[in-house]
This record gives C-alpha cells, sequence and structure tokens, in this order.
C-alpha cells in the first residue's frame, strides 16, 4: 500500500478517510494490471508496484467533498488518471531509451521497447475503461482531452529537441500539456463526480499551477539531483536535448552554452560539462523562484474553495512539493 504523506491530519478519521481511499484506488490499480494476463501484467504489476507518491489519485481524492463519504466514482477516477500517467511514464521511456525508473529498470529496458508500447497502451485503455465505468460522459471527455494534451506536450518537446532558443512561454506551455493539465484534470474530477460544481473551476487552476511547479522543480533536480535519491540519471534533459528553465535561465548568462545544447548525443564528458556550469550560474536559484511563484499562486486559489473541500491538507501538498526538492 502507498503510505499517506506526512500531513497534519484535523483527526484520526480524516487520516483513516484518505488511508482507506488511496488503498481502494491501489486495489484497483492491482486488479487492472491481473486481468492484461502474461507478459503484459508481469510489467503492468511491476510499473504500477514500483513506488511512486500517488500524488494525482490524493488529489483527486482531496478534491472531493468532504462532508460525505467518498464516492465509487471519485475512487474510479483516481484510479483512472494514476493509469493515465502510469501509461505516459512508460511510453516516455521507450521514447529517451531510459535505462531506469524510480531505481527500477525501465519496462523497455527489462523487457525490449515493443512490450514497453504494448503495456503502455494497456494501461492508457485500462484508464478510459475504468472512467467509462462510472457512466459520466463529462468526466471520460475531460480524460480524452487531457490525454490529447499529454502527447501534444511529447510532440512539443520532440519538435524542441536541442533548441537552445526556447523561450519562457514556449517552455510553460509545454509543461501545461505533459504535466499541469493531467493534475488540473485529477482535482477537477474529485470535485465534479463528488457533487461539488462550484469547486470544479478554483480547483483545477489550484492543480493547474500546482503541476506547473511540479514540473519546474523536478526540471531543477535533473541538473543537481543524486541519482540514488532520484531514481534516474542527472543530465538526462541535457542528453535528450530538452531544454528546460535551468537551462534557459543558465544560457542568458552563459549564451557559449548553445553550442553545447544544440548538439545531438552528448557524451559523459559535455553532459557534466553542462550541468557544472548551469550549477555555477544563478539559473537554478532563478527557477526556484519562479517554481516558487507557481506554488504561492496555487496556494491563492485555494481561498476560492468552499469549506466542503480540504483546503488545509492541498495547502499542505503545495508545500510536500516544495520540501521534495529542497
Amino acid at each position: 500500500m502507498t503510505p499517506l504523506p506526512p500531513l497534519a491530519w484535523e483527526s484520526e478519521a480524516q487520516r483513516r478517510r484518505y488511508a482507506a481511499g488511496l488503498a481502494a484506488v491501489e486495489e484497483r490499480l492491482a486488479a487492472v494490471a491481473a486481468a492484461a494476463g502474461g507478459v503484459v501484467a508481469a510489467a503492468a504489476g511491476a510499473t504500477l508496484s514500483a513506488g511512486g507518491k500517488r500524488l494525482r489519485p490524493l488529489l483527486t481524492l482531496l478534491c472531493a467533498r468532504r462532508d460525505r463519504p467518498l464516492p465509487d466514482e471519485v475512487l474510479a477516477a483516481a484510479a483512472a488518471v494514476e493509469l493515465l500517467h502510469m501509461a505516459t511514464l512508460v511510453h516516455d521511456d521507450v521514447l529517451d531509451h531510459a535505462v531506469l525508473r524510480r531505481g527500477r529498470p525501465t519496462v523497455a529496458a527489462e523487457h525490449g521497447p515493443q512490450t514497453a508500447v504494448s503495456v503502455g497502451n494497456f494501461l492508457l485503455a485500462s484508464a478510459f475503461s475504468t472512467l467509462a465505468r462510472v457512466g459520466d460522459a463529462a468526466a471520460v471527455s475531460l480524460l480524452s482531452a487531457t490525454a490529447v494534451a499529454l502527447s501534444e506536450g511529447e510532440v512539443l518537446q520532440r519538435a524542441a529537441a536541442h533548441d537552445a532558443g526556447l523561450s519562457f512561454s514556449e517552455y510553460e506551455r509545454r509543461c501545461e500539456r505533459k504535466t499541469a493539465d493531467l493534475f488540473a484534470t485529477a482535482c477537477r474530477l474529485g470535485a465534479s463526480l463528488s457533487g461539488n460544481p462550484a469547486a470544479a473551476a478554483p480547483l483545477a487552476e489550484f492543480g493547474r499551477l500546482l503541476g506547473l511547479a511540479f514540473q519546474v522543480f523536478d526540471d531543477i533536480l535533473d541538473v543537481e539531483g543524486d541519482e540514488a535519491l532520484t531514481g534516474k540519471q542527472a543530465g538526462t534533459d541535457v542528453r535528450d536535448g530538452t531544454i528546460t528553465l535551468p537551462l534557459i535561465f543558465a544560457l542568458e548568462e552563459r549564451p557559449g552554452l548553445r553550442a553545447r545544447l544544440s548538439t545531438p548525443r552528448p557524451d559523459r564528458a559535455a553532459v557534466a560539462e553542462v550541468l557544472a556550469a548551469v550549477a555555477a550560474t544563478g539559473a537554478l536559484r532563478r527557477a526556484r523562484a519562479v517554481a516558487m511563484g507557481y506554488i504561492e499562486a496555487a496556494q491563492a486559489r485555494l481561498a476560492a474553495c468552499p469549506d466542503t473541500v480540504e483546503r488545509d491538507l492541498l495547502a499542505q501538498v503545495a508545500l510536500q512539493v516544495v520540501r521534495r526538492y529542497s
């Protein structure tokens, strides 16, 4: 079972509510993986049990009405958003030729890219079948639009590979598609499927801003992260030619990095050189300031939500995102 994050619970009953909710989501995920059979079931099961914060399902649960029991529709939505998230990770690892994910071999590395594509497709289809059983066409339509946005984000990232002239606005748009839209959808589904339509829009905006901060922090970690802690190699973005906010800021101070970042397939020494150069500038500090700006804006959106929403716990989750990267 995925443990709850260390939040300050108002009561033991509140803690049990979300512990039980996440446990129910975990059971659904395990059942989905087992239903595949064969190597797909084994690979999907390993992917879903490899850890992870289950942040998106938690957001879905926390955005449901707190004054009613968690409905089955919200539990299904929480499982669906995690299945969609996991599908994108499996597919991304194929595209990136990634060897490690959360400290374990990726599906592509262990079973080959063809099997990994099949596993990703299975998880993607399962996300929609899980949510479709709820019988809410608007919810399925929202998840579908989010899946399209995720694909668009990947296309934007590939199209801009090694483009050292990438602007902040282009970077932010990519982050919205690849990360923030799914955060927003997780929050909106929790509100709308629990009968709390007045909270849906502000919570979706909270999720979008939190997702943007999450992505910026993740991009910072790619520069200075410890592989033993992150479970993946530092400098992956540099190797792949993915221009992130720390790199954008570093280029402003050291334009000479442009040639290195524009070169496909840099070797280990070149990657290390770029990482050291970025760390030596004020780029990481500036990127953190941008991420914190998103967090502060997200916190402000919570004030627009009715008190039927777990505003305090959502604010704590936002701070947990900050602490994870501090």
